[in-house]
């Protein structure tokens, strides 16, 4: 039996037209430190954008938000690249006679530069800052085809029984090569809905 080799069946499959999905890395990591990974001072000014999300069936409100800061400083181990966080946030969001959740978000963010987040001596794709910021629910998975990443959730960033006791996602973010510009992502929740809402992502080009 003839032996394929790995990247004679890659490009088979790239003339097929399949897209190859990739797991990425995940780390947790505390803020203020990991500021510091793209600042000489770990201190950052971010600009910080919001898009109302109200999961079907649900009452009170919720978010979710895009966050961005300058171009990594000069000497740092994110030199030339820009940061990228997101979170959802669902804390005053209610159910009354069933709970809705989200448990998947999609994004087109292009190539992800990795770094040392955690500064254990290996790279990774992703970070989650789990102390030192908001939220109580982390990604569970990151999956890559092409250019879009979705990120997982389980359990799930659910809405609560009462204002206030709903879920916020941790901070997670991604470094890109590319600046940020106005994007979309697909949010989807455990009702089989999904939802189209304005975020800022890296603008990788075609």
């Amino acid at each position: 039996m003839k032996k394929i080799s790995i990247l004679t069946l890659l490009g088979a499959m790239l003339l097929a037209g399949c897209v190859i999905t990739i797991t990425l890395s995940i780390v947790q990591v505390n803020a203020p430190a990991v500021n510091c990974i793209f600042d000489v001072d770990c201190t950052i000014t971010v600009s910080d954008k919001t898009d109302a999300l109200l999961l079907n069936g649900m009452g009170g409100s919720g978010f979710l938000q895009s966050r961005t800061w300058p171009v990594g400083e000069a000497g740092t181990p994110a030199e030339g690249l820009y940061g990228y966080e997101y979170r959802i946030d669902l804390r005053e969001q209610i159910g009354y006679t069933q709970i809705a959740c989200v448990t998947s978000m999609t994004i087109d963010f292009g190539p992800v530069s990795k770094l040392d987040y955690d500064e254990d001596g290996s790279t990774e794709d992703v970070y989650v800052i789990t102390s030192g910021g908001l939220g109580n629910v982390a990604p569970s998975s990151a999956k890559k085809a092409g250019n879009s990443i979705t990120f997982n959730f389980a359990p799930g960033v659910c809405a609560g029984g009462s204002p206030g006791n709903g879920d916020s996602s941790y901070f997670f973010g991604l470094a890109s090569q590319y600046p940020p510009a106005p994007a979309t992502a697909t949010v989807k929740d455990n009702n089989g809905n999904s939802y189209t809402l304005d975020i800022t992502a890296p603008a990788f080009g075609p």
